[in-house]
């Protein structure tokens, strides 16, 4: 008995290009997948969140109610911490380009941007003071003067693509492609 779905070699008529029916380009979306470092340093903050949150229950259970309540909410500020460092990187939308840090969201217009790039620059490694060698995805608005590029949207060494030259290629074309089909080009 045949099961064309689980072999590999069956024909797809799909083409993979084609955009979904459901999907809504006005939503906003990441166009890459978060790193395994930023996944790594979440699952770490969520384990450490697990411990302290058990804490709390033997607190409550054994000790008074306002010292549970305060390991509670240290708690609950390490599951924001944890969920924050999830969510940071560049999304986009048929509105414009988005990019959200740890404490900041910055977001422009496509009617605003001049031009997404790829440039050969110093990064930082991991978001620390050490600078290293690396390519950066910047955004040159057209709000400001002729060519002065903005902070680096991506880079080779942040905690989504370092290690993964390829996946930073395919995100910095994916913006790219955005900015080219919105934008005032």
């Amino acid at each position: 008995m045949p099961l064309p779905f689980l072999t590999a070699d069956r024909a797809f008529d799909a083409v993979d290009d084609v955009a979904l029916p459901f999907e809504d380009r006005d939503r906003w979306r990441r166009p890459y997948r978060p790193g395994p470092w930023r996944v790594g340093v979440a699952a770490i903050w969520l384990l450490l969140a697990s411990y302290v949150l058990f804490a709390a229950v033997v607190i409550a259970l054994t000790g008074t109610p306002s010292g549970a309540g305060v390991i509670l909410g240290i708690a609950l500020a390490i599951i924001v911490v944890s969920l924050r460092l999830l969510r940071m990187g560049v999304w986009v939308s048929a509105r414009g380009l988005r990019q959200v840090g740890f404490l900041r969201t910055r977001t422009v217009a496509w009617e605003r941007v001049s031009a997404v790039r790829t440039v050969q620059q110093p990064v930082r490694w991991l978001g620390l003071p050490r600078a290293v060698q690396g390519q950066a995805l910047s955004l040159v608005r057209a709000d400001r003067a002729a060519g002065e590029p903005g902070a680096p949207l991506l880079t080779t060494h942040n905690a989504d693509f370092l290690g993964r030259a390829t996946a930073f290629d395919r995100a910095a074309d994916s913006v790219e492609a955005w900015a080219a089909e919105y934008g005032r080009g």
